[in-house]
């Protein structure tokens, strides 16, 4: 007879996937036909990550997640999930061990246990038509939206690394209409002879990190999510305004947009949810909100 409510649970787990829910390997075959693996970067580490050893594994609830931490992995497990979506792929860098000292090895060995799928597309969403990049570029009115840079030895078109478009609008209307899209205060350094009442007419946009790519593109404005302060300084004296996002925050709301489409393929037979617990590390504290703090403390 079983005892305890974790045994219970792994086996009650362990027949609801058997019976229910869509196969790994289909649910694989939709985000690469979405955003094939072969477009990321040769740098980057993506698609399936984490398999679990049982096959053939159902999956009937996937939660989505820019950053896999550990208060996200937990949720995943509380929440019975079998899949995890992770836009950056928690596993980069080689792993010589899964050990309980460090947080990554902990995730993974965590994963193995529960019989959690892992899959990260990264760059493969970046670059693709309606992926990241267009989902922040969309904040504002756009018109001839192409990549920066077209992705090499690709036949699609508007496959490629950012996105830059013309618009008209003032850089107040702008920086409000970036605020209202990711839900989040962001940081501005204003080009030389700029000013709240600029008119923007060309934008570049690269969510992440977005130096290297944006680095002497022509434009009066450039969205990301970080940028150097130096990287900073060459933009303002170049006459760019630069609005900065954060780095996951640049991103995380892409999943939004993503979730339903994903969701109306899948339909009924596996459920898709977004993680609750996943945030940018860095949060922006007002003076007034600073005070307060302290004055508590």
């Amino acid at each position: 007879m079983l005892k305890g409510g974790f045994q219970i649970k792994q086996v009650a787990k362990y027949f609801c996937t058997m019976t229910t829910g869509v196969s790994l390997s289909r649910i694989i075959s939709l985000l690469e036909a979405f955003a094939p693996i072969k477009y990321a970067e040769s740098w980057d580490n993506v698609g399936l990550l984490i398999e679990p050893y049982r096959k053939p594994l159902n999956v009937n609830k996937i939660l989505l997640t820019n950053d896999l931490t550990e208060p996200v992995m937990q949720e995943a497990i509380e929440k019975s999930t079998n899949m995890i979506i992770a836009y950056h792929p928690p596993i980069f860098a080689p792993l010589k061990r899964i050990i309980q000292t460090d947080w990554k090895q902990r995730i993974v060995s965590m994963c193995l246990a529960e019989s959690i799928a892992v899959y990260s597309p990264h760059t493969a969403w970046d670059v693709v038509p309606g992926g990241v990049n267009e989902w922040l570029a969309r904040a504002l009115p756009y018109e001839n939206m192409t990549p920066i840079r077209l992705l090499s030895n690709c036949s699609e078109p508007n496959v490629g690394l950012g996105r830059i478009f013309s618009t008209s609008l003032t850089l107040k209307e702008a920086i409000a209409a970036v605020q209202l899209h990711i839900g989040l205060d962001v940081h501005v350094a204003f080009g030389n002879r700029h000013t709240l009442k600029t008119k923007i007419i060309t934008v570049a946009v690269c969510a992440g990190s977005g130096s290297s790519l944006l680095r002497g593109v022509k434009a009066d404005l450039y969205i990301t999510g970080e940028m150097s302060h130096h990287e900073l300084i060459e933009a303002n004296q170049n006459n760019v305004s630069v609005i900065l996002c954060n780095h996951s925050n640049s991103e995380r709301g892409f999943l939004k947009s993503f979730q339903p489409k994903l969701q109306e393929t899948l339909k009924n037979d596996c459920e898709i949810i977004i993680s609750d617990k996943d945030a940018d590390p860095l949060v922006t504290f007002h003076k007034a909100e600073s005070k307060c703090q302290i004055e508590i403390s």
